[in-house]
């Protein structure tokens, strides 16, 4: 007989966020806080309530899936163009630091003949940035559209790629199969699709939207977010890029029509009814019952503090030459800090090649739960807005929605 539990798990998952994410708004918090923490007392490692299964681990992809594309629909690719370059050194420094100190770290623990390969994978698996809590906490917050937020987006996506170049060449050290001028062309070739592609589907989607009489018709969201999938879908299969650049790229294409706003809203109705709740308790659900010791304690310890660190001091680092002030650099280091499920891709790939020693494994994912957690509370007080501050100052919007901003900072969040 088939089992139907699928159901009554995401509407625990579904319950247990929401009921969570209030309380963490009470405390003045944002809500993806007390989703993650959803996630962890209802996995294995307090309640055992809800087991991690193929179902939620597919819509919580889905789920970021969604979310970039809405953090797409929001960007300006005007505003894009302008981080371009400082993104890209903010993101080479954000990810040469945590390299660094990971490989450091690892040689702490792990030494011997051949234990090079698996520190420099640790390494690599630092590098990782998770920009899906970031942006729903900057959307919360709504702090998207500033000038640090836009560095972020922009920067995180860089950082993807160099990830991936970072990964190649590490498993193709480990795997003689991999091709590295081949995963270097596809890299390339996803760039130049991009462009064309976007060059076109933008006067596409233009076209339609201002020529269509039947304004608000759900159709207009329903290509869209299919639109989305299929970038995705390409940027994976094809070109070997993370999906969630696909669907970010998706929502670049999209932005600035004449339907954008309609579609940001239909998609984002989407992303609260069931897809964004998953995806942040699947991170918790993962974590498993911890066998302690105090060896193990001391490298949980020193991956948290190094995790956080190392954004914030490369990526501040970065930003602080590119010009930006202070607060900007250690807002746009606070929001490159989540490691999220693209460090557990990464993990599992050093586990699947057998180059990541299992000793790192549970560490590395509480690392990977705390970085997750603490990076919505670590913005919520670094994005205090202050008298004179450069973000929002240099923020493009009416006087109403800088009040509406400012106001979301600076008082009570009622559910």
């Amino acid at each position: 007989m088939e089992s139907y539990r699928y159901l009554l798990d995401i509407a625990i998952i579904l319950l247990f966020t929401k009921a969570f994410g209030i309380f963490s708004k009470k405390l003045r918090m944002p809500s993806v806080v007390g989703a993650l923490i959803a996630g962890i007392v209802l996995g294995p490692a307090v309640l055992h309530i809800v087991e991690p299964s193929n179902l939620i681990s597919a819509l919580s992809e889905i789920g970021v899936i969604v979310l970039m594309f809405s953090a797409g629909l929001e960007t300006s690719i005007t505003d894009l163009k302008k981080a371009g370059l400082k993104a890209f050194l903010i993101a080479t420094l954000g990810v040469f630091v945590p390299l660094s100190v990971g490989y450091l770290i690892g040689m702490i623990y792990n030494v011997g003949p051949s234990a090079w390969i698996e520190n420099l994978f640790i390494g690599v698996i630092f590098t990782a940035t998770s920009v899906g809590i970031t942006v729903e906490t900057l959307k919360e917050m709504h702090c998207m559209s500033t000038e640090s937020g836009n560095v972020i987006l922009a920067a995180a996506v860089i950082d993807d790629v160099l990830g991936i170049i970072c990964l190649t060449l590490v498993t193709a050290l480990a795997d003689s199969s991999v091709v590295i001028s081949t995963v270097m062309l596809k890299i390339l070739g996803f760039f130049v699709f991009s462009i064309v592609v976007g060059i076109a589907m933008h006067k596409v989607f233009k076209w339609w939207f201002s020529h269509d009489p039947n304004h608000g018709l759900q159709r207009y969201s329903i290509v869209s977010f299919a639109f989305a999938l299929i970038m995705a879908y390409c940027a994976e299969e094809f070109f070997g890029v993370a999906d969630i650049t696909g669907s970010f790229v998706g929502g670049l294409i999209i932005s600035g029509t004449a339907q954008c706003e309609y579609v940001t809203k239909r998609i984002g109705t989407l992303s609260y009814m069931l897809i964004t709740p998953i995806f942040f308790a699947s991170i918790g659900l993962k974590l498993e019952p911890i066998q302690a010791s105090w060896t193990m304690l001391g490298l949980v310890l020193i991956l948290c503090v190094a995790a956080v660190l190392t954004k914030i001091v490369g990526c501040g680092l970065g930003a602080l030459i590119c010009r930006y002030s202070p607060t900007q650099a250690l807002r746009i280091g606070c929001g490159m800090i989540s490691r999220g499920e693209v460090a557990l891709i990464i993990a599992d790939k050093g586990m699947s090649l057998g180059i990541l020693n299992e000793f790192f494994v549970t560490p590395i994912l509480l690392c990977v739960v705390f970085t997750t957690v603490i990076t919505p509370i670590l913005l919520k007080i670094v994005y205090k807005h202050k008298p004179d501050d450069p973000d929002f100052t240099h923020h493009k919007e009416t006087k109403v929605e800088k009040q509406e901003i400012h106001e979301a900072l600076t008082n009570p969040i009622v559910e």
